[in-house]
C-alpha cells in the first residue's frame, strides 16, 4: 500500500505533468465506493501507471502472467497490488480474484482488448472483462487514453515529452443483460457497447 501511494504521489506530482503535461477529465465517474472496473484502451506500457494516477482510488491491475516473471519488475508489479492473468487461456483462477475483489468493494483495471493495440487502433474486447462484469455486476467505466504511446514509445526504455489525456466516461449500461447469464451473445454485446464507449471518449481528441 504505502508503496503504490508513493508511486502515485510522484505521478501525479512530478512525472505526468513534466513529461505528459497531462489533463483527467471526467475523474468525479469513478464512484467513490464500491466496486469498479476501469475499461481503458491499450497504446503503451506506460498505461497502467497513468490510470492508477488518475484515480482517487487504488487500482487493482489485471496484467499478464509473463510479466510476473521478469525479475524485480515482476516482484514490484505485485507489491503494488497488481494480479496475474494468463493470456489466450480461460484463466478461471484470474477471473475469480478480479471478482472477489470487487465483491470487496475495489477498484479493478481490465484492459478490455487483453493486448496493447498498434497504432492506437480499437480492438475487439476479450470476454474476460464481459464475465466479470456479469459476475460481479460492478459498474463498468470506460477510460480512453491519448498520447500515452507518445509518452513512452514502443521498444523505448525512456519517457519522452508528450500530451497525455485521460477521458473518464460514465458507466457502461448493461442492466438489460444481466438476466442472459453468461450467453455468449450477451458477453460479446458487452464488449461492444465497452469498446463503442471508449472509442466515442476518444473521438473528442486531446
Amino acid at each position: 500500500m504505502l508503496l503504490y501511494y508513493v508511486a502515485w504521489f510522484l505521478l501525479r506530482a512530478i512525472i505526468l505533468p513534466v513529461f505528459g503535461r497531462w489533463r483527467v477529465i471526467g475523474r468525479c465517474n469513478i464512484p467513490r465506493t464500491g466496486g469498479v472496473v476501469l475499461a481503458p484502451n491499450h497504446i503503451s506500457y506506460a498505461d497502467p501507471p497513468v490510470v492508477g494516477a488518475a484515480s482517487r482510488r487504488q487500482v487493482r491491475f489485471m496484467a499478464k502472467s509473463e510479466l510476473f516473471a521478469v525479475p524485480i519488475f515482476g516482484a514490484l508489479i505485485r507489491a503494488v497490488g497488481a494480479f496475474p492473468v494468463k493470456q489466450a487461456t480461460a484463466d478461471r483462477a484470474a477471473l475469480k480474484q478480479a471478482i472477489s475483489l470487487l465483491e470487496t468493494g475495489e477498484v479493478v483495471c481490465i484492459f478490455p482488448e487483453g493486448t496493447r493495440s498498434p497504432g492506437g487502433t480499437l480492438l475487439k474486447a476479450e470476454l474476460g472483462i464481459s464475465m466479470i462484469a456479469m459476475k460481479s455486476r460492478a459498474p463498468i467505466i470506460p477510460v480512453a487514453l491519448l498520447g500515452s504511446d507518445k509518452l513512452l514509445p514502443p521498444h523505448s526504455p525512456f519517457l519522452r515529452f508528450a500530451k497525455v489525456r485521460v477521458r473518464i466516461g460514465k458507466p457502461v449500461h448493461i442492466d438489460d443483460l444481466y438476466d442472459r447469464g453468461s450467453d455468449r451473445d450477451a458477453l460479446e454485446e458487452i464488449g461492444r457497447r465497452v469498446m463503442a464507449a471508449i472509442a466515442e471518449l476518444k473521438g473528442e481528441g486531446l
